[in-house]
């Protein structure tokens, strides 16, 4: 069950804040405002189909629940980076396997196309 804190801000069951009636998280919008830097008027730039209102109360909640909100930035920083951590291929590695399977998959339609084309396999033929 959703509380309405204000207008247009909403906690779910888990007591994250969210903008009314949108996908965000009031804490996505604090962390652009607070290490892009980004001023009201770029956060609506950057995200269209929110309203200048919308983003004012984020902002306000942000500043009126500053330390918890930083503090959960400093938790999921610490999680991504951990994660980042446990991560054994390099990014290289994982680009060659990217490349090895769009290979695979264009292999694949080709001899689909091929077959479709001269009517199944040369071993089927007479």
């Amino acid at each position: 069950m959703a509380i309405t804190i204000d207008s247009h801000i909403t906690a779910d069951s888990v007591c994250v804040a969210r903008i009314i009636g949108t996908r965000y998280k009031v804490l996505h919008l604090a962390a652009e405002h607070y290490h892009y830097g980004w001023t009201a008027e770029e956060l609506l730039r950057q995200h269209p189909d929110l309203r200048p209102e919308q983003v004012y109360s984020a902002l306000a909640y942000f500043y009126d629940h500053h330390d918890e909100l930083f503090a959960e930035m400093q938790r999921e920083a610490a999680e991504v980076e951990a994660a980042r951590e446990r991560q054994t291929l390099s990014r290289n590695e994982l680009l060659g396997r990217r490349l090895k399977a769009q290979r695979c998959r264009w292999l694949f339609t080709w001899t689909c196309m091929f077959r479709c084309r001269h009517g199944g396999t040369s071993a089927s033929r007479p």
